[in-house]
């Protein structure tokens, strides 16, 4: 069982930047993939970053150039940078987390509460 609590939220102008954590309770959270989603009012979540254990990164291409997600296994924590944003990254955003990372791009195992993002324009 993996638990994932998120921070980093809240309101910044369109341009700034943000940065989000996702602690994760467990042992071997160095052998999860790690992701991030987002979902917008009245749209559907959406995948935006992936980690893997070995540290390979993927990207939405929506954000790429823009955010950067990284992870530290000494502190079981995976952030996500956002640089640059744009009123349409508003949404809140889930830190997610699975064994297998074809599972964590469609349904991962394990979902934080979420933190809100608002870009203001």
């Amino acid at each position: 069982q993996v638990q994932l609590v998120e921070s980093g939220g809240g309101l910044v102008q369109a341009g700034g930047s943000l940065r989000l954590s996702c602690a994760a309770s467990g042992s071997i959270f160095w052998l999860y993939a790690m992701g991030w989603y987002r979902q917008a009012p009245g749209k559907l979540r959406d995948l935006v970053a992936t980690i893997t254990a070995g540290g390979s990164t993927n990207y939405a291409d929506s954000v790429k150039g823009r955010f950067t997600i990284s992870r530290d296994n000494a502190k079981n924590t995976v952030y996500l940078q956002m640089n640059s944003l744009k009123p349409e990254d508003t949404a809140v955003y889930y830190c997610t987390a699975d064994l297998q990372l074809s599972r964590l791009r469609d349904s991962p195992s394990y979902w934080g509460q979420g933190t809100q993002v608002t870009v203001s324009s």
